[in-house]
């Protein structure tokens, strides 16, 4: 391998939803930096097999505040 063309390859600890964490080697960020998962494979649905909503930032709050006036109601014929 050539040499200074490669990403730093260190330790870093992952923390998974439920509190969980492990550490592992990685490129991201710098040496004993933590990476918090959000979703990981036991929150997912595809391995779950759970449907669960989940609302980063309050966007399904802003979608159902600006479309809450449109509806399937009855409309008018003519």
């Amino acid at each position: 391998m050539k040499p200074d063309i490669h990403p730093d390859y260190h330790e870093i600890t992952i923390i998974m939803t439920d509190g969980t964490e492990y550490k592992t080697r990685s490129c991201m960020g710098k040496a004993g930096d933590t990476l918090r998962l959000d979703i990981d494979p036991k929150s997912h649905p595809a391995w779950t097999g759970q449907q669960r909503v989940i609302d980063t930032g309050g966007q399904i709050a802003k979608f159902n505040k600006k479309f809450a006036g449109i509806g399937l109601g009855a409309r008018k014929k003519g």
